[in-house]
């Protein structure tokens, strides 16, 4: 393999994942200061555009990994590709459905959501990729798709607070908890439905009915070794993630008083 091929290769924390995500930072940058002075309903317009081209985007690219043999062998043991399986219903990419309607609608919840969660749950997938998204060329299809639709999430998310819809407050935390219990326990109900139906046996959207081995699910499974339920002290860890970034707003809100 060539030097220039080894390059391409994506993995958490190389060169080519730092610069990708500087180039998004830039991009969150530039769109902030190209909206700053425009009205409202024009930052709105922007803002839900570029979530449906996202979502867009993202439907396109699983229609390539559902082409993908390479993929569909990858996975072979989890049953390959299943378009049941491949909606945009994981905690990270909910929210290229949920920031435009939190936008639209002022929801303070939502918006406390998808400004909090969004970028914690789409980074996790970044820097833990499930099988087939880690060594290997950025240039495959699915591997644009898969990263390019998990930055955008993040910088979509970011982008209620930076383009001024939403300034987070520790009074946002109970209702932003309360919505999170909600949406999982829908997604939830909508695994043991594709699971009841056979239409994708091994649905687990929020890895709310297994732990896929992942290691601090295991742990809260062992705690409460009950499905949906083990997930609650995720809840814990979220609250203190959130109250950390929310902290940071406070402090930046007492500074500029006192300038």
């Amino acid at each position: 393999m060539s030097p220039n091929t080894d390059f391409w290769i994506m993995r958490p924390f190389n060169l080519l994942f730092c610069i990708v995500s500087l180039v998004f930072i830039v991009i969150l940058v530039i769109a902030t200061l190209l909206v700053r002075n425009k009205s409202e309903k024009t930052r709105k317009i922007v803002l839900v555009s570029a979530c449906i081209v996202t979502l867009i985007g993202f439907f396109v690219y699983k229609a390539y990994l559902s082409a993908d043999k390479e993929y569909n062998v990858i996975t072979q043991s989890m049953g390959g590709f299943n378009w049941w399986g491949e909606l945009p219903l994981q905690l990270c990419n909910i929210n290229m459905i949920l920031i435009p309607i939190a936008v639209l609608t002022g929801k303070r919840p939502l918006e406390s959501f998808c400004f909090l969660i969004g970028p914690l749950g789409a980074f996790f997938a970044l820097i833990l990729p499930s099988n087939g998204f880690e060594g290997y060329s950025l240039l495959l299809p699915r591997m644009l798709g898969f990263y390019g639709t998990h930055f955008m999430i993040i910088i979509e998310a970011l982008a209620i607070g930076t383009f001024g819809f939403y300034r987070p407050k520790f009074k946002d935390l109970p209702k932003t908890a309360l919505t999170i219990f909600c949406l999982a326990a829908v997604i939830h109900c909508v695994n043991l439905l594709l699971r009841v139906t056979g239409l994708h046996p091994k649905a687990n959207y929020f890895f709310s009915v297994e732990t896929e081995g992942n290691a601090l699910l295991e742990i809260f499974h062992r705690l409460i070794p009950i499905p949906f339920l083990y997930l609650l002290p995720s809840i814990l860890i979220l609250g203190a993630y959130s109250a950390v970034i929310i902290s940071g707003f406070e402090v930046a809100d007492k500074i500029a008083k006192k300038k």
